[in-house]
């Protein structure tokens, strides 16, 4: 018995990560992304310190809607800037802060259930 919920075959998972890069749905990127369900966005924040409201625009401007956007902040936690709460939620959105592992580990689960999520990952 199959226990696992199947995802897509069009749906971006992250296969794998490590220093400076991702795998996704068997594609390498380097650096910074934003993942959908149905693609992968370069983004142009590399560390904790350029986060600001504005730099998650891209995650909420897409045809795609985003009900929970997670942060990977790197290899480790560190307290978010002030602020990006109260953006996503003026875009009808919830954000969650976590190190880059866990949010990708987070966004799969979240993917295979059919939630409306996205990720926005800085690289370990």
């Amino acid at each position: 018995m199959e226990i696992t919920p199947a995802i897509p075959e069009d749906r971006q998972v992250v296969d794998s990560y490590g220093p400076g890069r991702f795998r996704i749905a068997r594609t390498d990127y380097e650096g910074p992304v934003i993942v959908l369900p149905g693609r992968v966005l370069a983004w142009d924040v590399s560390d904790l310190s350029q986060l600001a409201p504005e730099r998650l625009a891209p995650a909420f401007e897409t045809e795609e809607a985003v009900e929970l956007l997670l942060i990977g902040l790197g290899p480790r936690m560190a307290p978010p800037p002030k602020g990006l709460r109260e953006a996503a939620r003026a875009r009808g959105a919830a954000i969650d802060f976590m190190e880059t592992g866990a949010a990708c580990r987070t966004y799969n689960v979240l993917l295979a259930e059919g939630r409306q999520v996205a990720a926005a990952l800085i690289p370990l």
